[in-house]
C-alpha cells in the first residue's frame, strides 16, 4: 500500500513526497512551480494509462506516445464532470488489422487494469479523517 504525504511548506505551497523519495510540489491553480490538486488527478489519469499501456504500445510502434487528461467541468465548478483520457502514437508503420489488434489491447488493458480510471469511474468514497478534539473525546459528567 502507498502512502503519499503532503507538508505544508509555505502560504499555498505544499510537498507530496511518496516513501521512494519522489516529490512534487502542490499549490494552487495559479502558483508557480507547482501542479494544483485537480492538475495531479489529471496527471494521474493520463500517468495510470500510459504506464499501463507502455509496453503494448512501445512494442508495436516504438517509443515516443504521449498521454492527456483533460478537465471537463463547468466554470467556476468544484467538481469535474469528466476527465477524458487521450493516448497518442504514430500508427503509420502499422496496417489495418494491426492498428485495430492495438486499440483493442490498448483499450481493454487501461479499461481493466488502470487503477486510476477505473477508480474515476467508481467514484470511491474519499472519507476525510481530522483529530480528535478534546470536546468530541469528553465525556459528559455522570449524572447528567
Amino acid at each position: 500500500m502507498a502512502d503519499i504525504e503532503v507538508r505544508h511548506t509555505g502560504q499555498h505551497s505544499f510537498e507530496a513526497t511518496n516513501d521512494r523519495g519522489a516529490s512534487v510540489r502542490i499549490g494552487r491553480k495559479d502558483q508557480p512551480g507547482s501542479f494544483s490538486p485537480v492538475e495531479l488527478l489529471l496527471a494521474a489519469a493520463a500517468g495510470c494509462a500510459a504506464v499501463t499501456a507502455e509496453t503494448l504500445i512501445t512494442r508495436r510502434v516504438g517509443d515516443g506516445f504521449t498521454a492527456r487528461a483533460g478537465d471537463v467541468r463547468p466554470e467556476g465548478a468544484h467538481q469535474l464532470d469528466e476527465v477524458p483520457v487521450t493516448l497518442d502514437y504514430d500508427l503509420s508503420a502499422l496496417d489495418e488489422d494491426q492498428r485495430a489488434t492495438l486499440e483493442t489491447a490498448v483499450r481493454r488493458a487501461v479499461e481493466q487494469l488502470c487503477t486510476v480510471t477505473r477508480t474515476l469511474k467508481k467514484a470511491t468514497p474519499a472519507p476525510l479523517h481530522l483529530p480528535a478534539s478534546a470536546s468530541t473525546t469528553r465525556h459528559p459528567p455522570e449524572g447528567r
